[in-house]
């Protein structure tokens, strides 16, 4: 059998379907849609159209995420520039894998092909959780159509992921446990607010349910990785994270990264998209203005 990320059913592909477009709903409607033929799949990629300014956004989820995620904070984006949202290739989400992905070159050479087919030269990334450590991936390995990279809460880069939370991770991935498994460690990563009845939280509880990820773990982005990079990178950190240890996180980038531009946010959780929108969009305003 192939190794390519898959749905369980049928039915589990339309759960997860239904509460994806519910959740969308809270978005702004976007401009165009269309799905980028890549190497390894189908590429899900949304366009919204804002306020005039530098090179678009480019959004990349979370894992066992999508678009809707965004919801609390693309409308403020969007008065800064145009935004292109993915939905990450092997992951739950309207994109469709069709080829493995056997390494961290082949996950940087999908998203390349993905902005090869896109109209502009040049993108500012704006990646959350294993979004942040995508955007950075092809930052370290095909810099050529990167403008910036602001990375929220990153996983796997400027810290590993506690073995706490990879212990509590482990009963939420076994799909056939209750929902209030996932539910729990949902919470836990949001700081332990409740994700009951929260479109974005059912999204992601459906796909973690339904779709199983065939994929190899990222590997950490490393120091020396870090300092290479050619172009401005905008670290924003989360205090209250639990998937890297935030003072070792806000360290390691404060040391590595060459423009030593790092938001450290002491009161965020890992769920800081939805926590500080504005405070979010305004940091990456003047980060896009000092770094045209």
């Amino acid at each position: 059998m192939p190794r390519i990320g898959t749905w369980s059913s049928a039915a589990g592909r339309e759960d997860y379907r239904g509460k994806y477009d519910a959740a969308m709903r809270d978005l702004p409607t976007p401009a165009a849609v269309r799905d980028v033929s890549t190497e390894y799949g189908e590429v899900r990629v949304y366009r919204f159209t804002g306020a005039p300014g530098p090179a678009p956004l480019v959004l990349l989820p979370g894992t066992s995420s999508g678009t809707p995620v965004w919801a609390d904070l693309l409308k403020r984006l969007l008065a800064i520039t145009d935004v292109y949202a993915i939905d990450l290739l092997g992951e739950p989400g309207m994109s469709a894998q069709t080829k493995p992905i056997s390494s961290d070159e082949d996950k940087a050479a999908w998203l390349d092909q993905t902005l090869e087919a896109l109209p502009e030269q040049r993108f500012n990334l704006l990646g959350l959780s294993i979004g942040g450590w995508t955007a950075m991936n092809l930052a370290v390995r095909r810099p050529e159509r990167v403008a910036t990279v602001t990375a929220l809460d990153a996983v796997n880069v400027y810290d590993g992921i506690p073995l706490g939370t990879v212990l509590r991770s482990l009963p939420a991935a076994v799909k056939w446990l209750p929902r209030s498994w996932r539910d729990r460690f949902n919470s836990y990563t949001a700081g332990g607010k409740p994700v009951e009845q929260v479109p974005v939280a059912d999204m992601i509880e459906s796909g973690m349910k339904n779709y199983t990820i065939r994929q190899p773990q990222p590997r950490r982005i490393t120091e020396e990785q870090l300092a290479a990079l050619p172009m401005p990178v905008l670290a924003i950190i989360a205090g209250r994270s639990v998937m890297h240890r935030p003072a070792t996180a806000r360290s390691t980038a404060e040391r590595a990264l060459r423009t030593k531009t790092v938001a450290f946010y002491p009161d965020a959780s890992h769920a800081i998209s939805g926590e500080y929108p504005a405070e979010i969009a305004a940091d990456l305003r003047a980060f896009l203005l000092e770094h045209p």
